[in-house]
């Protein structure tokens, strides 16, 4: 272990020094490290955009009373990671799990990290986090050593409390260690985690540490921040995206006592005590604004975004696709689509901004508080250590807590105001400045040769991105082809990562057209992928799925108004294989999924009870995006601004769900926040599909959808 000293003066990323960050109190344990794992891609674009930091991006600490804490950037907007990284710790230092903190998003006293997406924490987060832990648990048993001069190797540890085994009685707690001391390491990286026989934490299921507070309504959330002198802010909005102001009159805001317009050029707003009054004095201003002409809407934009899509990339090909034609017997080409979908967290984005001389501190709900200091910082032209984000609990991300929009907005409010600013986007500006899930095309030509395997694969994905799209089917002549980017004008508002990025639509797309080959092949769906595939573990996840829905052959499709679907997929390392049942009204368009069986091997399980309730709640989120979720618009304007007309999943839509988590210890733990999701849009379609005979290409499925593809079935 080194004994290297952390320097005083070397800056971080955030521009506070290394010291600065474990300066939370004056004495205890320090260890320092470094997540230094990240995914090849995800490092390149991190790299591109800061410097990455070498010396430490989280530290522990192990107080006098021997409460451990991690202190992380990283942030809990419900995928229960605050209890799931305890686990890890407590495991690896053999301390009780009622015994570990966990401080989270705080930019004064976290170290610098990127943010909370992509199903990072669990499995990149987490392994440096059970390595730090390891480290500090061989740190305290040399200090022990030490202190009861005993040799180390007659030492063991149990609940904080480190032993000599053959006199039990010579002991000393964690806490005594840290006594009266302030000791500073950095991890090594050489000492070596806990084989999984060795657990006694993790694997278990665990309730969430966070459930109590946020059942109750105690649990803090940034719109629950109260200051002294704090006001309200509600800002004058466009009515389209890239509407210009033209005139502008804000005399009548005056006729609201105690409202008072802020203004910075064009931006526009209205402060008060109360929200109240601050929307009562918004709606006093009169402004004219300058609409774009635009023809597009969400029936029209699909032409348009192929014709302004990039030339593509490919991300994967083999073989020769010409041979791969003539040795099918049955080649289909088809298109597939989907809608753009909203974010629609329960919390709307909300930061409150406090001015303290030069310096600032932001209560955000956000998904990267540390991207979010740099953005204050360029906005204010200041020091980024004069920038303080705070982050209570988030509720919900999904992706669009990505953007810092509504933080920026408190910070110029504030200034402008010179007091604490709070603003809290209503609904109708949730999904007005919302970055959607893109809408995207997908064109499929794919064979099937006479012996029923896939011959032929063509696939080529338009501005959804290339995650999932992927091929691990086996098919020797194939190639995927991924056309994205940022051309000018291609949507018409923005758009941005959505739970499981591209995934969704992939997985759509290529399992729809499984389906359809599986059919052309005379091959029951199940047996078919069973056919095609020569990746074991994926086997291993589909038969756990089919085994646990009692999957068995018959016709397909059924056409009996309840049918099947099965879909398989691969998200964050974690391999998906789900089967749905559902019924179709034929009158009405109705669709009612009855069963989702969801199997999933997602290495090392830390919290099975926690990954059971991801599980759960990516499927429940998933039939909105497949069923009803899709937005309206004309041109920038946004036709959908609340929940009568964008319809999200109810309870009453909840199926029963069943959750097969594969035992698969020896394999590191790999991401459960997104996985489920990326299966549900195509298991519906599937099942859809088996019991009405009419196939749905366009997501989502909606009543009128289901009713215009009836009609133009053979099978209708």
């Amino acid at each position: 272990m080194s004994d290297h000293e952390l320097g005083d003066t070397q800056a971080g990323p955030a521009g506070l020094s290394r010291r600065g960050f474990l300066q939370v109190s004056g004495t205890g344990i320090f260890l320092a490290f470094v997540v230094d794992s990240l995914p090849g891609i995800a490092r390149s674009a991190m790299a591109a955009e800061k410097s990455l930091p070498t010396d430490f991006n989280a530290f522990l600490r192990i107080a006098e009373d021997g409460r451990v804490t991690c202190y992380t950037g990283k942030v809990e907007y419900g995928q229960g990671v605050n209890t799931s990284l305890r686990m890890m710790l407590a495991d690896e230092l053999d301390v009780a799990f009622e015994s570990t903190d966990i401080v989270m998003g705080d930019t004064a006293v976290c170290p610098w990290d990127r943010g909370t997406w992509g199903s990072l924490t669990t499995r990149v987060f987490g392994p440096s986090l059970r390595a730090a832990g390891a480290e500090a648990r061989q740190v305290l048993i040399e200090l022990a050593s030490k202190q009861l001069q005993v040799p180390v190797d007659r030492l063991t540890v149990e609940k904080g409390i480190v032993f000599d085994r053959t006199n039990p009685s010579k002991r000393v707690g964690y806490g005594d260690l840290a006594h009266g001391k302030r000791i500073e390491r950095h991890s090594t990286g050489k000492v070596a985690v806990k084989k999984p026989s060795e657990f006694k934490i993790m694997g278990t299921s665990r309730r969430r540490d966070d459930g109590l507070v946020k059942v109750t309504g105690a649990a803090k959330y940034a719109g629950d921040i109260r200051v002294p002198g704090m006001l309200y802010a509600r800002v004058l909005r466009p009515p389209a995206h890239g509407a210009e102001l033209t005139n502008v009159d804000v005399s009548g805001v005056a006729q609201i006592k105690g409202a008072r317009v802020v203004r910075d050029g064009d931006f526009i707003a209205v402060v008060a005590a109360l929200p109240e009054l601050a929307e009562l004095g918004r709606e006093k201003i009169k402004a004219e604004f300058k609409k774009p002409a635009s023809n597009l809407d969400q029936d029209t934009i699909f032409d348009h975004l192929v014709k302004v899509a990039p030339q593509g990339s490919v991300v994967a090909e083999g073989g020769n696709l010409n041979a791969g034609a003539k040795a099918s017997s049955a080649v289909v080409e088809q298109t597939y689509y989907n809608d753009y979908v909203a974010h629609a967290p329960m919390e709307p984005h909300t930061a409150l901004a406090r001015f303290e001389g030069p310096n600032v501190t932001v209560w955000a709900s956000t998904q990267n508080p540390f991207g979010l200091q740099e953005e204050v910082a360029r906005t204010l032209h200041i020091d980024e250590a004069s920038v303080h984000v705070i982050t209570p609990f988030v509720g919900g991300g999904f992706g669009g807590k990505s953007r810092n929009l509504q933080a920026l907005e408190a910070v110029r409010c504030a200034k402008l105001a010179g007091a604490p600013v709070q603003v809290a986007w209503t609904r109708d500006e949730e999904f007005f400045y919302d970055s959607f899930r893109p809408a995207a095309v997908v064109k499929i030509k794919s064979g099937v040769a006479k012996d029923g395997r896939l011959a032929l694969w063509d696939y080529q994905v338009f501005w959804a991105g290339d995650r999932g799209a992927a091929q691990f089917y086996s098919v020797a002549d194939h190639r995927t082809v991924s056309s994205d980017g940022r051309a000018a004008g291609a949507h018409p508002f923005a758009v941005g990562p959505w739970r499981a990025p591209a995934n969704n639509t992939n997985t759509f797309a290529r399992e729809s057209q499984i389906d359809i080959m599986a059919e052309r092949a005379g091959i029951d769906p199940v047996e078919f992928r069973r056919k095609n595939l020569t990746d074991t573990n994926m086997r291993r996840v589909l038969d756990a799925a089919a085994d646990k829905f009692g999957w068995k052959p018959r016709k397909h499709p059924s056409g009996g108004g309840v049918g099947r679907g099965v879909a398989l997929g691969t998200d964050a390392g974690t391999l998906v294989a789900m089967c749905a049942e559902a019924s179709v009204d034929r009158v009405t368009g109705e669709v009612r999924v009855q069963r989702v069986v969801c199997a999933q091997d997602m290495g090392l399980v830390v919290n099975p009870a926690g990954a059971t309730i991801q599980t759960e709640g990516g499927i429940t989120m998933g039939l909105g995006y497949a069923l009803r979720e899709g937005l309206r618009f004309k041109g920038g304007e946004v036709l959908d601004d609340n929940f009568d007309t964008y319809h999200i999943p109810r309870f009453s839509w909840v199926p029963r769900i069943e959750s097969v988590l594969i035992d698969n210890k020896e394999a590191p733990p790999q991401g459960g926040g997104e996985p489920a999701i990326i299966a549900v849009g195509a298991a519906v379609a599937n099942a859809v599909y088996d019991a009405i005979g009419a196939r749905l290409y366009r997501l989502p499925m909606t009543p009128e959808r289901i009713k215009a593809a009836l009609s133009k079935s053979p099978n209708g």
